[in-house]
């Protein structure tokens, strides 16, 4: 065993914790980024519908998503990369690997499972929604292992409301078979990633701001 072992993951918790204020700065620009997104592909995706056929619905969505989920990890990549610029901080610190490292594999899983259900076509866009909900919530609890407290909860609240939501529609869908028509899922589903990846963001993002200016004010 490395004798410098115990010393050096001392030092990254050590150093983890006193950039808990950094992560939380640039949270909030981030998460009301990936909300102003979210928002806005969902109303382009329910407005895009009319143009659509059901068989090419899918797809769609899929791309239309996928697209918007690589934009929102390029704009945190530089958000997060001009808040240590600003900080004087090397951008690929190790306790940034960690965070990185702990949400790649639900990311990674939620994006290949995307991609492969969009243009193979085995599920519809509902039940591709809840996928990329659960995987999402998994990675953010998994990130705030090595965060702020406020993201494992956030990760909860993802993984909690996605589960309530699917069961209600579950049982809907069986009490009533026809509440969700074809021609609806597609719409249903931009909702649905409207609400979470766009609302939840931005409520998060403003509640970041919000705390961070209330703590620098006094």
């Amino acid at each position: 065993m490395n004798p410098n072992w115990a010393e050096e993951n001392l030092q990254t918790i050590r150093t983890l914790m006193e950039r808990s204020a950094v992560y939380r700065r640039a949270l909030a620009p981030i998460m009301l980024f990936a909300g102003t997104m979210g928002v806005l592909t969902a109303t382009i995706g329910i407005w895009s519908q009319q143009f659509w056929s059901l068989q090419d619905s899918m797809q769609v969505f899929g791309t239309l998503w996928l697209g918007t989920a690589a934009i929102v990890v390029a704009g945190a990549f530089l958000t997060a990369r001009r808040q240590a610029i600003k900080d004087k901080e090397h951008f690929w610190s190790p306790p940034t690997r960690r965070v990185g490292q702990a949400l790649l594999p639900a990311l990674s899983a939620g994006m290949f499972l995307g991609g492969l259900f969009t243009f193979v076509g085995l599920t519809n866009a509902i039940t591709l929604t809840f996928i990329w909900l659960f995987f999402y919530g998994c990675a953010l609890h998994s990130a705030g292992f090595f965060m702020l407290r406020g993201m494992k909860c956030f990760g909860w609240i993802f993984i909690g409301l996605a589960a309530v939501t699917a069961s209600v529609l579950c049982f809907l869908n069986i009490t009533r078979p026809l509440a969700f028509p074809a021609s609806n899922i597609a719409i249903t589903a931009h909702l649905l990633m409207g609400f979470f990846f766009g609302v939840l963001h931005l409520a998060y993002g403003a509640y970041l701001y919000l705390t961070e200016k209330r703590k620098n004010a006094a």
